[in-house]
């Protein structure tokens, strides 16, 4: 979003409507203010309180620049209100997949980071697999962008690591069109998860997420929230401090991973996450 913000002034654009499953829309009303444009956040009403939260308080203190609307039960619906409502009335819309591709280009800021030498090392390489929460699949588009590009200036090779995405039980188009061979996903019924990210029933760019999956060899999978909420209280045990339950939803998916062979005993492994712990704490409370 700090890309968004930044092309958006760039062009002279000054109202981006975003609709979102939480995170998206708090980080572009942050960036938004800071670089003088308003914006217009359609989010589920049950987005996690201090994510909603702070969306809401900027929209009171920002009343002329910043609208809050609630609109659910997931991004899909949010984002055919803001089609209907406010995009054809001069709002510029940054939705994933709908807009030049700013998002795209932030997201690759992962890739990059990815690639480069770790300390004590000169050469840029890649993992082996990236285990990757996913909800819409921006980062999916933006690491494979970023590989591709270091090719072809001669910083990495060809090889790439498996895509391993992961999804909610309750909510994986994802999951269902890999196992089916599907081109692209259809749209299912969202269910409800701790991983509010992962609540996409159906995404604009995921036929791309699909092809860069099977390029990979990698795989599209699914954890169920039991399998959550006990990778979220073992990380608090572990260090005192919570991932995000998308970054939660990864580490449950190594068990399944390992033994179908999709990770590897010795292998670099990377699991991403995706959201601040602290915008979801007190959903995740009753986990302490």
């Amino acid at each position: 979003m700090a890309m968004v913000a930044a092309q958006a002034r760039r062009l002279g654009l000054t109202k981006l409507a975003v609709p979102t499953q939480g995170n998206a829309g708090d980080s572009l009303v942050r960036y938004a203010l800071e670089g003088g444009l308003s914006v217009v956040v359609a989010m589920p009403d049950d987005t996690p309180m201090p994510i909603l939260g702070g969306v809401a308080a900027a929209a009171k203190r920002y009343p002329d620049r910043v609208m809050l609307e609630l609109v659910g039960p997931t991004i899909r619906e949010a984002g055919a209100f803001l089609k209907e409502r406010y995009i054809p009335n001069g709002w510029f819309s940054v939705a994933t997949f709908q807009e030049p591709g700013w998002r795209i280009e932030g997201k690759k800021s992962l890739g990059l980071e990815l690639a480069e030498p770790v300390p004590g090392e000169t050469r840029w390489s890649l993992p082996d697999a990236v285990i990757y929460p996913t909800g819409g699949g921006t980062g999916v588009l933006g690491m494979w962008k970023a590989w591709d590009e270091l090719e072809a200036i001669g910083m990495i090779g060809g090889r790439r690591p498996r895509m391993l995405c992961v999804q909610s039980a309750r909510t994986a188009p994802l999951v269902r069109a890999f196992d089916d061979g599907a081109a692209d996903t259809t749209v299912v019924e969202a269910g409800q998860t701790l991983a509010v990210g992962l609540n996409v029933p159906g995404g604009v760019g995921h036929f791309r997420v699909l092809d860069i999956i099977r390029a990979s060899g990698g795989a599209a999978v699914a954890v169920d929230e039991a399998e959550i909420e006990t990778e979220l209280a073992a990380s608090w045990r572990r260090t005192h401090d919570w991932i995000s339950p998308e970054g939660a939803a990864c580490l449950a998916a190594l068990p399944q991973l390992l033994d179908r062979g999709l990770v590897r005993r010795g292998e670099r492994v990377v699991a991403v996450n995706t959201g601040s712990s602290e915008k979801y704490l007190p959903t995740l409370r009753h986990l302490l």
